[in-house]
């Protein structure tokens, strides 16, 4: 029946159809403008953005054809913009409608399937109800029969039948008239669905038009945009081309100027080398002549020296006798001294005082001479600079001269004029000391040249002949202008000498200007020579070591080609500690023609700031260079290294001996050496054997040498170097000193060396020394050849020869392999020697050396050393011996084992025969027994086990033996357990004990083990008791026993080796059954931050309910008596230094019963008082206490020390695992929680143990804030106001932390206002926290901090109190009456009377922001006075406050007040001065308000009281001028103001009381009117005030400035008074000051009954 159920959800979809459809009118409007404009952008962008890529890289030849396109495109763009296109919301509505009405199309397609469903279940029902009406005809015709025949069992069954079909029928009937109702609801809703389709008919048609033109704006934008691609595309190749063009172009120049460069360095260097070659020719015939010179001059020295040495000794008796006429002078002066003592003292003055005076004179003296020596010193120095100049302007003009000579043939000047007057000058200057000066100058060169050998030319004696000081002042000036001028024209260019001294400068008039400026250059020459440069001293500190550094170190130009241009950058940076300076000196002399600077000087430069420099090589030559760039700086010179590095050839062999070792006769043997060139420069090389040795040698008699000598030692003697010039330095080559191996020539080189060291060989000397050289080579030779046996190649054939590479081309950076080969073919040592020559003049020759040993045997075993490696005892061994034959007949062979070994070692079989060039094999067994080591004697080594055994193979019919050993090392296969007994004691059937045994492996073989057998009561661990124990190891198994039951335990385990060895361990225990038992004996915490508490819950129980141990195990010691049935009590016994709390630890369990063990759980907390003490707390403390810290014993945990050392701590803890375990006592019968366990006896072998597992970690968040403490302490706050804290945590894992937080009491006080969602590693957030109390109460709750790992609680705590304070002003401060422009002060009190500090605020209304929309309502006097709530009254014309108070703001503390002034400054009159004071507490709560008035009056008088009747509010119209002072005199004045006083008579009473009332004159106290007179006052019309029963007390009078005096008004009705009608009576009060002033009083009497209702 649930298929012919209909769901009626069609009709809420036709319900929900309408509103849907009419969306696309609702929400087309709803889009936002921003995404309008966006998306229209992007389309005008796609349409204008493809033209610009291809205009970037437009060159300038191929403009015209782009702007021909792009006028085209612009072109067509214009017409395509003229078609509007569809707007983005015209868009997105065509879009909301299609989808709408394919939803209404989807629905009605459903629709129309329910429909046909069905119709299809109607058509099935009727189908079903004639099927059902026919089988009911059949039924009633077969019961018609059956009636006739009589059949009642038949017709019993038929009438069933058809009572079912009948209900059948029935409700099929009933299913058909609810499907066709249903049919009906469906075809209703159909129609009414299509009838929705025809009215949207219209927007079908529109929404395809739309959509056939949206896709034709898609493809006219695909077509622009083609359109703009292949414009893109155009100019790209244009461009393209243009590039292509242009590098063509510039290569062409390129090569063009290269080829030019080539041909111009060529032509240049030829001309160099021929200059060169004469240069060189000239300086070869200098350096004789300065050698004749040297030798000349040495001689010249010697003389000096020795005359020297004969004046030394003269001084000396000279310089004895002086010392004998200096004692005697002593001692004359003494006598001198005593003799004036004695005079002074005779004539009675002062000793000491004239002594001194005597003694201040002597030296006054002695200073004069002193000066006078010093002037005739400077005198002398000026002199010798003199002649000095002189000296040099001679050679400048000989130097000048020479010259001219060679370019125009100029002459010399004549120089006699000069010198004449030259020498006048020095007579004129120091005339008087000329003996003086040469007998000083004298002395001072002899002192000078005996105490430096290398003295300049000026030092020397005087006793060395002029001449001889001339020659060696020009040999000097001569080496110093070496090459300084060209000695060629036509190769430098015809310049102006830059020494060439002019005329003017040789005038004699400038001599003396000329001198002092050399002198101060040489001067400053000096000191940059010596180095005295500004230190730099920054902070104390001064900067050494190098303060420029530049990058690169060095400069190096490697592998260059001659006529190449090769730059380099390196940047300079200052390394001092403040501001430097650097510019360039130079480079060296020999680097000037081939490299070039460029460096801007940066001016001055900060620390750490850099500059760059470009340094340009071209290479003339194919040379290596070396030198250095030259700089200065503030702090002194540096320079940066320069080097020029040539391509060259850098050969060597991997190896220098080929040791082919040992083989037989007839083999081949191939080895490679491998030549490698490490440079940049390729060459040919030929291997070839050595010179001296062209064949292999052979030794006999005598051994020869390891290596040959094959070089030249010709080749070793350097060349000398014969200047020092740059273009030699650049001609010359390096010298090469080649090694040697052979002690001769080793000794021979270093002779050289020696010689060349000490002084400079002659030309000669140097031919000596090769020609001894060459002598020493033969020696060698000779020798070399005595020792070696050298065969003829007939005898002796080539056993080491070369491979098939013999010759041939390396590379740059690349390496060949060469193949020696051996072949064997006399037995003996064969040694042969080789050399690679190389076509490069610069390659050294390379030698190696082969040797390989031939050997000449019949048979001969490939492996001469059979290795058994590590054998056991008693076990087999194997191995297969080869025996390999050369003989070309069938041999017999024996094999013998010897003796000693012969029970342990055979071979089989120990007889055979080997065919010719054939193998054959031996079976070796060996199986080493237990008496080996007795058995082997000497063959065996005890200590190390090894054993070695000669193998003989004898040749029978030969009578010859070869010899090979069998290698092994026997050891044992023995395991040891160390104990052999375990007794594991008392254990309980709830706990396991664990056991530790040794195993220890004898063997220095790996052996694996295993226990097996093991019993269901015992484990061995690790791995069960399985593994492997490496040799001579010892490992620690855990034998872990766990009763089952409790008796006694007696057995074996068994422990089997790898070969099937057995060895036994035997073992005891008793079983214990405790009568309690825990439901958990081991308790794991999680891992525990510092701080944190992790809780754990178990169960104690007992189930000894019986003590029939046939039907349950019963609680026992072994087989010893059943413990009693009844209540039995534990007790947990915690350790001190155990951080662990269990909760109870004392009870009592009755039979059957279990007890739950600390409800809020096993504790474990870690505190950080221990960690202090157990994590090396106290080495921290020691450091506080070394940086004036309090002691660690004096630290309290509130104290910042603490909090330090903890927040270090924490930060510092790695993290500790710890186990504990707790006993828990049992004891039969009851326990008294106080008394403990004193009242019970318990057997130690019952007790519990409980293992507990506490890791402690260190917290992933800690607080960083307020010394880390994890207290957040808000102090007191006022109610209904909110405190704000900040608390910094920070991350201190390694890992990024997700934060999660506890929920705060929602209707508390406390806030988490910022939480923090993530932490990176290191990371600090902070987290914002508020209070707001609302009661006057302590407020305490706790926030965790939760992590992945770990939780960090923090404590929040606070309290609320109320504030309350107590002014000295209640309600209102009256100012008074003050003269406007002037102002007056009054003060009131504040005190604070809670405890806390109270933050105040003053406030006044008529500075209140809202005070601009106050005065926008109606005026106060408008409205009534029950209404008014303007407190505000006039102000100043100026904008100025009329009341100011001070201070505005601050803070009250506990218990304390504050004192505020207030200050009335009025600026003109008014008596409606009026304000409100408002005191603020924290900003927000308003504690009290004081009304603020006060009065100004323009003249010091006034008249209070009564009613006013002017308005309060003044006037905005513009008031008249008032008429000044002199005009008002004598005048009237009007009324200025009018007063109502009302008197109300009170009737009824017992005895009649008059009405009273009372007005105040008052006059102001100011210094403006300090001279005026006091102020009078009086009445008008007073009979007619006393006749209508007025009485006024006093009528007049005066006032002075400062008082106030009332006047009393009092009213008794006259006897003719009507009740009924008030009386009004008006009179004048007049008062005289400064001006005259009137008052109209209007006198309000009315007579009032004491009884009348109150209104």
């Amino acid at each position: 029946m649930e298929e012919n159920k209909i769901s009626y959800s069609e009709e809420e979809e036709q319900k929900s159809l309408l509103p849907f459809l009419e969306e696309k009118e609702g929400k087309a409007g709803q889009f936002s403008n921003v995404e309008e404009h966006w998306e229209e952008y992007k389309l005008e962008e796609e349409l204008a953005g493809g033209g610009k890529t291809g205009n970037k890289d437009a060159s300038e030849g191929v403009q015209d054809k782009s702007d021909s396109s792009m006028e085209s495109l612009e072109h067509y763009l214009g017409d395509i913009n003229n078609i509007q296109a569809m707007k983005y919301t015209d868009r997105i509505c065509i879009l909301t409608l299609q989808r709408n009405l394919k939803e209404l199309n989807d629905i009605a397609k459903q629709k129309e399937l329910v429909v046909q469903k069905a119709r299809d279940k109607l058509s099935t029902c009727q189908l079903q109800i004639k099927m059902l009406a026919k089988q009911l005809e059949y039924v009633d015709i077969e019961i018609e029969k059956e009636e006739e025949a009589g059949n009642v069992a038949a017709l019993s069954r038929l009438q069933a039948m058809r009572r079912r079909l009948c209900t059948e029928l029935e409700k099929e009937k009933d299913f058909e008239l609810k499907t066709a109702l249903t049919l009906k609801e469906n075809m209703l809703e159909m129609w009414q669905i299509e009838t929705e389709q025809g009215k949207y008919e219209i927007l079908r048609e529109q929404l395809k038009k739309d959509e056939e033109e949206l896709e034709m704006q898609y493809q006219e934008r695909a077509q622009v945009r083609i359109w703009k691609e292949k414009i893109a595309a155009l100019q790209a190749e244009e461009n393209r081309r243009s590039r292509e063009k242009k590098e063509e172009e510039a290569q062409k120049e390129y090569e063009e100027r290269h080829k030019k460069v080539l041909e111009d360095a060529k032509r240049n260097h030829e001309k160099a080398v021929c200059f060169l070659r004469k240069s060189m020719a000239r300086i070869h015939e200098k350096n004789a002549k300065e050698e004749v010179k040297t030798r000349e001059h040495m001689e010249r020295r010697i003389q000096a020296v020795l005359s020297l040495k004969t004046s030394i000794t003269s001084n000396r008796a000279k310089l004895q006798t002086l010392q004998v006429w200096n004692k005697a002078m002593a001692f004359e002066a003494k006598k001198q001294e005593m003799k004036m003592r004695e005079a002074i003292l005779a004539e009675g003055g002062n000793v000491a005082k004239e002594i001194f005076l005597h003694k201040r004179l002597l030296d006054h003296e002695k200073a004069k001479q002193a000066s006078r020596e010093q002037q005739k010193s400077r005198k002398i120095e000026i002199v010798s600079r003199i002649l000095q100049e002189k000296a040099s302007i001679l050679k400048q003009k000989k130097s000048q001269s020479c010259t001219k000579a060679i370019k125009g043939g100029g002459k010399l000047e004549d120089s006699s004029p000069w010198r004449m007057k030259t020498w006048r000058y020095i007579e004129k200057t120091c005339k008087h000391s000329a003996g003086a000066i040469s007998q000083s100058w004298c002395s001072s060169s002899a002192c000078s040249s005996a105490g430096e050998r290398t003295a300049s030319v000026g030092e020397i004696s005087e006793k060395i002949p002029h001449d001889v000081l001339c020659e060696s002042g020009e040999d000097e000036k001569e080496r110093d202008k070496t090459l300084v001028e060209p000695e060629f024209p036509g190769l430098w260019s015809q310049e102006c000498d830059l020494r060439k001294i002019s005329k003017e400068e040789t005038e004699p008039k400038q001599l003396a200007t000329r001198v002092k400026e050399k002198g101060i250059f040489e001067k400053k020459m000096e000191e940059f020579q010596t180095g005295i440069f500004q230190k730099q001293i920054v902070s104390g500190r001064e900067c050494k070591g190098r303060t420029f550094y530049s990058k690169p170190s060095c400069i190096h130009f490697k592998d260059f080609d001659v006529g190449q241009i090769y730059k380099k950058k390196i940047v300079l940076t200052n390394a001092s500690y403040s501001v430097n300076f650097c510019r360039l000196v130079g480079i060296s002399d020999w680097l000037k023609d081939f490299i070039s600077i460029h460096f801007d000087p940066p001016g001055k430069m900060s620390a750490g700031m850099s500059c760059e420099i470009v340094v340009t090589f071209k290479p003339m030559i194919n040379e290596t260079l070396e030198g250095e760039v030259m700089f200065m700086a503030q702090t002194g010179s540096f320079s940066v290294p320069l080097k020029c590095t040539a391509k060259r050839c850098m050969l060597a062999l991997d190896k220098e001996l080929i040791d082919f070792g040992s083989h037989v006769v007839g083999e081949t043997i191939s080895r490679t050496i491998s030549l490698t060139n490490s440079g940049a420069l390729g060459t040919r090389f030929k291997v070839q054997t050595s010179a001296g040795d062209s064949r292999t040698c052979r030794a006999t008699a005598k051994s020869s040498p390891r290596r040959m000598v094959t070089q030249h030692f010709s080749d070793c003697v350097p060349e000398k170097e014969v200047s020092n010039s740059p273009v030699t330095s650049v001609v010359e080559k390096k010298e090469q000193i080649c090694a040697d191996h052979s002690e001769e020539m080793t000794y021979c080189v270093a002779q050289v060396e020696q010689h060349r060291t000490e002084t400079s060989l002659s030309s000669t000397s140097a031919e000596q020394l090769g020609q001894d050289v060459l002598n020493s080579r033969s020696d060698l030779d000779t020798d070399s050849a005595c020792n070696l046996v050298e065969l003829s190649p007939e005898e002796t054939p080539v056993e080491i020869m070369l491979g098939k590479v013999t010759e041939g081309e390396i590379g740059p950076f690349s390496s060949v392999k060469l193949q020696i080969i051996f072949v064997p073919a006399i037995p003996g040592d064969v040694r042969a020697e080789f050399v690679i020559m190389f076509d490069n003049a610069d390659c050294k020759p390379l030698c190696f050396s082969a040797i390989g040993v031939s050997l000449d045997v019949p048979v001969w075993v490939p492996n001469p050393n059979v290795d058994l490696k590590i054998c056991m005892y008693d076990q087999l061994y194997q191995d297969c011996i080869v025996v390999q034959s050369r003989a070309k007949v069938t041999l017999r062979l024996k094999f013998e084992v010897c003796k000693e070994l012969s029970k342990h070692m055979e071979l089989l079989p120990k007889t055979g025969y080997i065919q010719a060039q054939s193998s054959f094999s031996v079976q070796l067994k060996f199986l080493p027994r237990c008496s080996l080591p007795e058995d082997a004697g000497s063959y065996f080594n005890e200590e190390t086990r090894v054993l070695e055994v000669p193998v003989t193979i004898l040749i029978v019919d030969k009578a010859k033996k070869v010899n090979f050993t069998v290698h092994a090392i026997v050891t044992t296969s023995d395991l040891e357990i160390s104990p052999a007994r375990i007794n594991f004691g008392y254990c309980t059937i709830y706990e396991a004990v664990q056991a530790n045994v040794t195993l220890t492996n004898k063997s220095i073989l790996p052996q694996e083990f295993g226990f097996v057998g093991l019993p269901e009561f015992v484990e061995i661990q690790p791995h069960d008791g399985l593994g492997i124990l490496l040799p001579l190891e010892s490992l620690t198994l855990d034998i872990i026993f766990k009763a089952n039951e409790a008796k006694e335990y007696s057995f074996e385990l068994t422990c089997k080796s790898e070969i099937n060895r057995q060895f036994k361990l035997s073992c005891k225990a008793v079983g214990v059954h405790p009568p309690l038992e825990l439901s958990h004996s081991l308790v794991q915490f999680a891992a525990t931050a510092l701080n944190g508490v992790s809780t754990a819950t178990l169960y104690v129980m007992n189930s000894h309910v019986s003590v029939n141990h046939f039907t349950h195990a019963v609680p026992r010691i072994g087989n010893g008596e059943v413990a009693p049935v009844g209540p039995t009590s534990f007790e947990f016994r915690v350790p001190e230094d155990c951080p662990v709390t269990i909760t109870p630890s004392v009870g009592t369990v009755l039979p059957g019963k279990k007890r739950k063990k600390d409800e809020e759980g096993k504790k474990l907390s870690i505190s950080i008082t221990k960690q202090l003490v157990r994590d090396g707390g106290s080495k921290y403390l020691t450091s506080l206490c070394n940086s004036e810290q309090p002691k660690s014993e004096e630290l309290k945990p509130d104290s910042d020390a603490y909090m330090a050392a903890q927040a270090f701590l924490m930060r510092n803890f790695s993290g500790r695992f710890e186990k504990y375990i707790i006993p828990c006592f049992v004891a039969s019968g009851h326990i008294d929680e106080k008394k403990g366990s004193e009242n019970l006896s318990c057997s130690p072998y019952n007790t519990l143990y409980l293992e507990l597992h506490c890791p402690a970690v260190a917290p992933s968040v800690v607080v960083t804030s307020d010394n880390g403490k994890n207290t957040v302490n808000f102090g007191d706050v006022a109610v209904g106001h909110r405190m704000i804290k900040r608390i910094t945590i920070q991350n201190i894992s390694p890992e990024k932390l997700e934060l999660g937080f506890s929920v705060l009491n929602p209707n508390g006080p406390f806030l988490l206002v910022r939480p923090v969602g993530m932490l990176e590693p290191g990371e600090n957030k902070t987290l914002i926290i508020s209070f707001c109390p609302n009661e006057n109460k302590w407020f305490f709750e706790t926030l965790d901090i939760r992590t992945a790992k770990t939780t960090l609680t923090l404590s929040i705590t606070g309290r609320g109190v109320m504030p309350s304070i107590v002014c000295s002003v209640e309600e209102v401060l009256n100012m008074g009456y003050v003269i406007a422009r002037e102002k007056v002060t009054s003060t009131f009190k504040i005190q604070n009377t809670s405890t806390l500090t109270l933050r105040y605020s003053i406030q006044l209304d008529s500075l209140s922001s809202t005070r601009d929309k106050d005065q926008q309502r109606l005026p106060s006097f408008i409205t009534s006075s029950l209404q008014r709530t303007e407190f505000v009254g006039t102000q100043n014309y100026n904008g100025l406050s009329v009341f100011s108070i001070f201070p505005t703001e601050g803070e009250i503390l506990a218990g304390k007040s504050q004192e505020f002034i207030v200050t009335f400054s009025p600026d003109h009159e008014s008596l409606y001065y009026s304000d409100r004071l408002k005191v603020v507490l924290f900003g927000k709560n308003i504690a009290h308000v004081i009304h603020l008035k006060g009065a100004a009056r323009d003249h010091p008088m006034f008249v209070e009281g009564g009613i006013p009747l002017d308005v309060p509010i003044e006037s905005l119209a513009v008031t008249s001028p008032v008429s000044s002072p002199e005009a008002l005199k004598g005048e009237l004045q009007e009324p200025v103001k009018s007063i109502l006083l009302v008197l109300e008579y009170i009737e009824g009473e017992g005895s009649p009381v008059p009405a009273m009332t009372e007005l105040k004159v008052g006059a102001i106290q100011t210094a403006q009117f300090a001279s005026k007179k006091n102020v009078e006052f009086s009445f008008d019309s007073l009979p007619l005030l006393q006749q209508k029963g007025f009485t006024v007390e006093p009528v007049k009078g005066t006032v002075e400035p400062g008082q106030v005096k009332c006047i009393s008004v009092s009213w008794v009705p006259p006897a003719d008074f009507p009740a009924d009608d008030p009386l009004p009576v008006t009179a004048l009060l007049t008062l005289k000051g400064d001006i005259k002033e009137s008052y109209q009083i209007l006198f309000m009497a009315k007579v009032v009954s004491a009884y009348a209702p109150a209104k």
